[in-house]
């Protein structure tokens, strides 16, 4: 379980911030890496309880990068409909290597079938930050 009492830093001024859940944790860090190598501030969760935590606790997320298949029963189509709730325009992104579940993506979210390359995932999460931002996320 996440430390909620951890104290909250903000990020830096024109640094976007992507929350990453996935459950497997090598995969989590992997990825994790990815999205900081492409210039992205990296918050993870590995379950669905501790992503909508964090969805509510740090305002400075700017794009949700989900798993589909999560342990604890709140899957990755209940954490975006979660998020867009409290954020009505995040950019969603939806990965998953298998689901028995049809796709319910948020209006305007993309999904990916894993594997998948981690330069299709950064240039579609630079291209959602654009569209939603008015910013050009070229780091």
């Amino acid at each position: 379980m996440m430390d909620l009492t951890a104290p909250f830093v903000a990020a830096p001024a024109g640094v976007f911030t992507v929350l990453i859940v996935e459950d497997e944790a090598l995969v989590r860090e992997v990825t994790a890496i990815e999205f900081e190598e492409a210039g992205l501030r990296v918050v993870s969760a590995g379950n669905g309880a501790d992503a909508i935590a964090l969805l509510a606790s740090d305002p400075d997320i700017d794009l949700l990068f989900t798993d589909i298949s999560l342990p604890g029963g709140i899957d990755g189509w209940a954490i975006a409909e979660h998020a867009r709730k409290l954020r009505p325009g995040l950019p969603v992104i939806y990965a998953t290597g298998y689901s028995p579940d049809p796709v319910k993506l948020v209006p305007g979210g993309k999904f990916y079938k894993k594997p998948y390359l981690p330069t299709t995932i950064i240039a579609a999460a630079r291209e959602l930050l654009a569209a939603s931002n008015g910013r050009v996320a070229s780091r």
